[in-house]
């Protein structure tokens, strides 16, 4: 018998919304030590918030974070799993996007998240093993400096 996301996920995680102002989401990772949030509207997962969005779009831009909203900088369209999904796709879909924690699903409703920990919770230690080492890749090899 093979296992779900459902069966592993965390249910009921923290989310932004779009209207949310930055420094507020910030301030709810930090104290709740996220490096992500999922987004929602209505209940409908819309985007995900990032430490590196919030170094990358707003910090090195300039934005002010207490009037930059979340919906400016989000990630938009994330990969997603579904709870009645095979656990071992999901771990292929985190290695393959480089993300460490997968929104969850159904019609369009966030329901949960997918993330390492759950992962290495539940998955055998050499396929646990082999996600990290995929997922931690470098997205870009750094500048030769001379």
């Amino acid at each position: 018998m093979t296992t779900t996301v459902g069966e592993v996920m965390t249910p009921g995680v923290e989310t932004a919304t779009p209207s949310q102002a930055l420094r507020d989401a910030a301030r709810m990772m930090k104290t709740g030590d996220y490096g992500s949030v999922p987004v929602v509207e209505e209940g409908r997962l819309v985007g995900m918030l990032t430490d590196r969005d919030i170094v990358v779009r707003a910090v090195a831009e300039g934005l002010d974070a207490s009037t930059a909203r979340v919906g400016d900088i989000a990630s938009r369209d994330p990969v997603t799993a579904t709870p009645d999904q095979d656990l071992d796709e999901a771990l292929t879909l985190m290695a393959r996007n480089r993300v460490r924690r997968l929104p969850v699903v159904e019609d369009g409703m966030l329901v949960g998240v997918l993330t390492q920990a759950d992962v290495a919770l539940e998955a055998k230690e050499k396929k646990t093993g082999e996600v990290v080492q995929e997922i931690s890749q470098p997205t870009s090899t750094p500048s030769e400096v001379g």
